[in-house]
C-alpha cells in the first residue's frame, strides 16, 4: 500500500473547501492510496517520479470542479498531493 499525504500548501487549501469538496479531495487521496498511477499523466522534470492529475466533477464535490494534482515515486512508495 502507498501513502499519500498532502503538502503544505493543499493542507491549507483543504481548509478552504466546502465539507463536500473536502470529503471528495479526500476520497481521491485513499484511492490513491490503492492505486497511485491513475489520472491522466503531467510532465514532470524529476526523472524519478510521475506526477498526474485527478479531475473531480462539481457533481462529486457538491461544489467546485476540483483539480487534485499529484507527484508519485515508486522508489518511496508515496504520494504528494500537491
Amino acid at each position: 500500500m502507498t501513502h499519500a499525504f498532502y503538502s503544505d500548501a493543499a493542507e491549507k487549501i483543504r481548509a478552504k473547501l466546502t465539507p463536500g469538496e473536502r470529503a471528495a479531495v479526500e476520497t481521491v487521496r485513499r484511492s490513491l492510496e490503492e492505486t497511485p498511477e491513475q489520472g491522466r499523466e503531467l510532465p514532470d522534470a524529476d526523472p524519478h517520479s510521475q506526477s498526474y492529475v485527478v479531475e473531480v466533477l462539481p457533481e462529486a464535490s457538491g461544489g467546485r470542479g476540483i483539480s487534485v494534482v499529484y507527484r508519485y515515486s515508486q522508489d518511496l512508495d508515496a504520494v504528494l498531493i500537491l
